[in-house]
């Protein structure tokens, strides 16, 4: 239940048009027989994990936090807040900021409502960009899942990065987000959809399967116990996204933005 949302439970209504639909979308994936209940069932549910989930919530919090400090930094510019009381060393906010004596914090629910008021959007997306259907026939190298199971796969910098989705141990998804859909009213009877398919081989499950333990927020599940998955995950479990924020300068003035990508986790 998110409380910033006029409909608190808005999220649990629009699972009900993904969770049910699953199984049966896995079936028309696997036969070629995809239609428009399928497609929103997947999209609904990549739309979801990237709103909603643990790594979500922590992820979207950290670009409103980067928008209150800067916020508060151009405020003090302006000498709308003063000098800080004298416990505080009668410091400036921004100098407070630099040192880390005073920071933003930010609601984790609040990023949530945000994303969950813009999960019909996400669904439209998902569900009018190209997917690459991964067929799995590697039966010692199925595919793994996560807490995260939308990893990211980085091609071009600058470009909208890859998700891989994987949906069971045979079955594996690549969308390729349309910028040009931005801003485009939503579309969810999926007109743009198109798609490709064809069976992986085991290289290249070796390498789906390292991204999405790479983007794993705390665990990572799979169905059977192969010998090589423990070590593969230990290997691998140094990994994570983060919010990266890059400094940028423009018209002579300093700032930043907020990206995300996949860092080292700091042990």
């Amino acid at each position: 239940m998110t409380p910033f949302l006029q409909e608190p439970r808005a999220i649990e209504q629009f699972l009900k048009t993904v969770e049910p639909q699953y199984d049966a979308s896995l079936a028309k994936i696997r036969d070629n027989k995809i239609d428009q209940e399928c497609i929103h069932c997947i999209a609904g549910f990549v739309a979801c994990v990237l709103t909603c989930s643990p790594a979500a919530r922590r992820l979207n919090v950290g670009p409103i936090e980067a928008k209150v400090d800067a916020v508060a930094r151009a405020a003090d510019a302006q000498g709308m807040f003063g000098k800080s009381p004298e416990s505080l060393g009668s410091k400036s906010v921004t100098e407070l900021l630099d040192e880390g004596a005073i920071a933003p914090k930010i609601e984790p629910k609040f990023p949530q409502a945000l994303g969950t008021s813009s999960i019909l959007h996400f669904t439209s997306t998902f569900g009018n960009s190209p997917w690459e259907i991964f067929r799995n026939f590697q039966t010692d190298t199925p595919f793994v899942t996560s807490d995260f199971p939308v990893a990211l796969e980085i091609s071009n910098f600058g470009a909208p990065v890859n998700r891989i989705v994987p949906l069971a141990p045979d079955l594996a998804i690549r969308i390729t987000p349309d910028i040009a859909l931005r801003g485009q009213p939503h579309d969810l009877k999926f007109s743009k959809f198109t798609k490709t398919k064809r069976a992986v081989k085991r290289h290249e499950a070796v390498y789906l399967n390292r991204l999405i333990v790479q983007c794993a927020e705390e665990y990572v599940f799979y169905n059977d116990e192969f010998w090589w998955v423990d070590p593969f995950v230990a290997k691998n479990s140094k990994y994570r996204i983060e919010n990266v924020k890059l400094s940028i300068e423009r018209d002579g003035k300093k700032g930043f933005q907020i990206t995300s990508q996949i860092a080292l986790r700091q042990e």
